[in-house]
């Protein structure tokens, strides 16, 4: 995993920016305090985490992408940057008041040993927020109609919102709450769905390679090819009929946010 995000790394930060809105969101369910010492887990470029540092929060970003954090110390020396995964943060026990991961859980190798290791670090009755995407969430993704077993083998890897309850429990989280969020027209975070409304985004081959699941080399024929057809039938018209079709009230991700008990 660190070796494929070393070679998306290179380039990322031009399309995997911080929106605005998902900052706002992650700090008002981390609900952070200007004493405390906080971790983004699967903190990438560190977009997220400067952002969050620079509103006057103290944050510790851990990727284990060296080509990543790279990019992030370069932007933000104010912030610890480390080495290290979700299942092996090398961070001390109850260190950290609170824990924030965007799009990170699929990457995971164990959910359970993962959030038991967050737990760890994480201080009685700390927060955890995750920002993430549900199987059933991406089944209404119009990509399916373009990109079928791309989207299939993305679905395998995401974790279904009853395997992140299970894990939450198993090691010694409780979900408080959970929030959907559904793709706006202004956002600036070039993540898998980003082109809900916007489809000729498809077309930026930065935007591509800054999506793990476009990048794939093992997705190529299939991406090219959908490509084509999306371009037919953009021109066509018939890509308003397709969006339409996939309607659904699942949202297009979802902020989960625990509590250590």
């Amino acid at each position: 995993m660190s070796t494929k995000y070393n070679k998306i790394g290179i380039n990322y930060n031009q399309t995997r920016k911080a929106d605005s809105y998902l900052t706002e969101q992650l700090l008002k369910h981390l609900n952070p305090n200007k004493n405390g010492l906080y971790l983004d887990i699967g903190c990438g470029t560190g977009n997220y985490t400067s952002d969050l540092q620079k509103k006057g929060f103290q944050f510790i970003g851990i990727d284990p992408s060296i080509e990543m954090l790279q990019k992030a110390k370069a932007q933000n020396e104010a912030v610890e940057w480390k080495i290290g995964s979700a299942e092996k943060t090398n961070l001390p026990k109850e260190s950290i008041d609170g824990i924030v991961g965007t799009l990170t859980i699929h990457h995971w190798s164990n959910l359970t040993r993962a959030l038991s290791e967050l737990n760890y670090v994480l201080k009685p009755n700390g927060k955890i927020v995750l920002f993430t995407s549900t199987p059933q969430q991406m089944k209404g993704y119009w990509l399916n109609h373009y990109f079928p077993k791309m989207l299939e083998d993305s679905m395998k890897q995401m974790p279904t919102f009853e395997a992140v309850e299970g894990a939450m429990s198993n090691s010694d989280f409780k979900i408080t709450t959970t929030e959907t969020y559904n793709i706006k027209p202004d956002l600036q975070d070039q993540f898998l769905y980003c082109g809900k409304q916007n489809p000729e985004l498809y077309f930026d081959e930065n935007i591509r390679h800054g999506i793990s699941s476009f990048s794939a080399l093992a997705n190529k024929v299939e991406v090219e090819n959908g490509l084509t057809q999306l371009r037919k039938d953009i021109d066509n018209g018939k890509i308003n009929g397709i969006i339409k079709s996939y309607v659904h009230n699942y949202g297009d991700y979802l902020y989960i946010i625990g509590e250590k008990v």
